[in-house]
Parts: structure tokens; C-alpha cells; sequence
């Protein structure tokens, strides 16, 4: 059954802090979800709403209509099979977060959760979510990035998929077509021999990253890097991964002078200009600290799931 409302708080004095006006519909289905945001121009889709209802206030988002997929059965579970890890649309940051599951299987995803924002905003956010916001600061965005995920898009001309990689196109701009839901989020899980590192700076705890260095590696029998895959976020207009770094780095053991040259080739990807919390040239210096850090305990992660 469709409910259909039309909600409008009034302004309360001189400061508006309230949302437009605007429609709220809750289908019951993903077909009628999907059927509503092709027949309703300007809608917006809502599930977890810390993202999108702050936006609403500061009148920074004018939907003519917003779609609750909450009661939408299946879009709230978690599925791991043996080598992805599927995110329905109204899975919490919790329930990500207090997968154990999660935390064996994925731990580069499990470690990043605790990054998200505050407990209050993850008992309510949902990663499906943060994803389609695309904060180009944002931990779930980057790991989708990292681990060569996508996700499932769903709308009246049926299913696609979208890896990671075309998915963010700028801050908080993606591909999405304006008739489409994204379903699910999917996260191959990594290499269970390899080892991990999440590194982020924040001004305050909670805060979106300042600048975010997340890396994968496996080690070949004489311990150089066999594989690697690193990304960033904060520092550029879109999560990204780091492929002259990674170019770098391959076939090495990692020495000192290896770090260094990792470091020089990922000044070129710090994009991001000068902003209230950080100068580009500082932004250089601390993604440069923060991937020393990952690189170094990506590599003692994976010669300690090695011996073990």
C-alpha cells in the first residue's frame, strides 16, 4: 500500500531552519519504489536521512517528493558469499558495525565503519546511503573504491551495475540516473593472506576526513608486494585510488627509500584546494604521513597472516 502525504513545517521566527515542502510517499515494494521515482519528477529517495534531512534544512536540497524505501522487504540485510560482501539500500552503519561476520570476512571495511561520523548517526545512516551522498571525504565511498566494488541500480528499465570507479564522478555527484535506486552495495572481500591498513585524520573525532589513506597487500614468498591497492579520499573532489603509488611500490620489499618515492608520487593525486580545514600543501604533507603508516602496517599485517 502507497501512503501518500504532503508534509510542511512552518518557519519559526526569523531564522528557517525547517524543510520545503514537499511529498512523502513509503512504497512497498522496489518495483513500486521504482514505478514512483519514474513517475515523480524531482523526488528523492530517503532511507536513513542523516545525510539528506540535514540538506533539507538548510534548503540545499528542494525535492518535490520523498520515497521511504524503509519498509521495502530485503533492502535491510547483509549477504556474504565467498568472495563479495551485498549491502542492501537500508542496511545501518550499525548493523555493519556490529557484524562479527564483517569484521572476519572484511576488516579493512569492518575498521573504517568506526570512522563514520558518531554512534547517534550511525544507528540511523545507512551505507547505501553515505555511498550515493558522495562526500568526497566519506570512509564507505572509499572502501567501495578500494576493493573495485559497485553497485546494483534498479529502476521501470530494469537492473544495471556500476563499478565504484565510474559510480563517483565529483563531490557529492554520481552517475545514478535521476530514476534510478541503488539497491545494494557490493564489496569483494579481500585477500584473506593479506594484510590491511585504514589510516585517517579528522579535526575532531566524528568529523569527515581531513585526508584518508586505506591499503591492501599481499606479499610473495621472498616478502616483496605481489599485489596492492591503495586509495585516498579527502584529498581530491572524489574517493580515488592511487595507482601510481601502487606502481610504485609493487615488486619492492618496501624499504625506506621505496616510502619515499610512494610519497612523491601520491603528492600529484592531492588535488583538493585550500579550504577552511586544510591548505592543499598541508593536505600533501599529511596524506603522505598517513600512507607511510598504511603502507608499513598493510605489510606487517601480511607477514603476520603469513606465519600464522
Amino acid at each position: 500500500m502507497l501512503i501518500y502525504m504532503n508534509l510542511w513545517i512552518p518557519s519559526l521566527g526569523e531564522v528557517e531552519m525547517k524543510p520545503p515542502v514537499f511529498d512523502y510517499l513509503t512504497p512497498s515494494s522496489l518495483t513500486e519504489a521504482a514505478q514512483v521515482i519514474n513517475e515523480t519528477p524531482g523526488a528523492m529517495i530517503i532511507a536513513g536521512g542523516q545525510s539528506l534531512i540535514p540538506a533539507l534544512n538548510f534548503k540545499l536540497a528542494w525535492p518535490s517528493a520523498l520515497i521511504d524505501i524503509r519498509n521495502i522487504p530485503d533492502l535491510d540485510t547483509i549477504q556474504i558469499d565467498d568472495d563479495e560482501i551485498i549491502v542492501g539500500a537500508s542496511v545501518r552503519h550499525c548493523d555493519v558495525e556490529k557484524d562479527q561476520r564483517i569484521g572476519k570476512r572484511h576488516p579493512i571495511m569492518h575498521k573504517a565503519m568506526a570512522y563514520v561520523a558518531h554512534s547517534p548517526i550511525r544507528n540511523r545512516g545507512t551505507v547505501v546511503g553515505s555511498i550515493c551522498h558522495a562526500d568526497a571525504a566519506a570512509e564507505m565511498p572509499l572502501i567501495l573504491v578500494l576493493t573495485d566494488g559497485y553497485v546494483t541500480a534498479t529502476s521501470v528499465d530494469g537492473s544495471r551495475t556500476i563499478a565504484a570507479r565510474d559510480f563517483f564522478k565529483f563531490h557529492m555527484t554520481t552517475s545514478r540516473h535521476d530514476n534510478e535506486i541503488i539497491q545494494s552495495a557490493h564489496f569483494p572481500i579481500p585477500n584473506s593472506m593479506g594484510g590491511y591498513s585504514f589510516q585517517e585524520f579528522a579535526r575532531r573525532s566524528g568529523d569527515y576526513a581531513v585526508a584518508a589513506i586505506a591499503c591492501l597487500m599481499t606479499l610473495d614468498n621472498s616478502g616483496k608486494i605481489e599485489e596492492v591497492k591503495i586509495a585516498g579520499c579527502g584529498i581530491s573532489h572524489r574517493p580515488i585510488r592511487l595507482n601510481s603509488v601502487e606502481q610504485v611500490v609493487v615488486g619492492t620489499t618496501l624499504t625506506e627509500n621505496d616510502v619515499s618515492q610512494a610519497i612523491e608520487a601520491l603528492a600529484e593525486s592531492v588535488t583538493s584546494p585550500d579550504d577552511i580545514h586544510a591548505t592543499k600543501k598541508y593536505r600533501k604533507y599529511l596524506a603522505g604521513k598517513l600512507l607511510s603508516k598504511s603502507l608499513v602496517e598493510a605489510k606487517e599485517r601480511a607477514q603476520k597472516r603469513e606465519l600464522s
